[in-house]
């Protein structure tokens, strides 16, 4: 999915949400967030396999859509803390449903083999 599909005021709601949280990370960075403020270097600990430029760049991304705010201190070194926007605390939420069902999901296939027609699994969970 192109980054233009997060501004383009003619593609669905959806279509423009997911734009913004396209990406092998941006979700799970969202999820990091939502506990609090975390210094680059603490969100890359939290996620084996993710390297300092791929970071860089969805929080970039991620602060350009307005669902992070960047704060830079003034001291020596520079010390960078990332926190979530209202706008992406607003997002985090509305993921939370889609995050149950997604779980739902992996406990049908967990239970039944298979994804197709399997019943709901157990109850909510946190949105990760």
């Amino acid at each position: 999915m192109t980054r233009s599909r997060a501004v383009d005021p003619d593609v669905c709601g959806v279509t423009a949400a997911i734009a913004v949280i396209d990406g092998k990370w941006k979700t799970a960075l969202l999820w990091l967030l939502e506990s609090g403020p975390h210094r680059p270097g603490e969100l890359r600990r939290q996620l084996p396999g993710l390297s300092e430029k791929v970071l860089t760049q969805a929080l970039r991304e991620m602060e350009t859509d307005g669902l992070v705010h960047r704060e830079v201190h003034d001291v020596l070194p520079l010390k960078t803390v990332y926190s979530l926007t209202a706008f992406g605390r607003e997002l985090s939420e509305a993921l939370a449903p889609l995050s149950d069902w997604g779980h739902r999901r992996l406990d049908a296939l967990r239970g039944s083999g298979s994804g197709a027609g399997a019943g709901a699994g157990a109850g909510a969970r946190t949105a990760s």
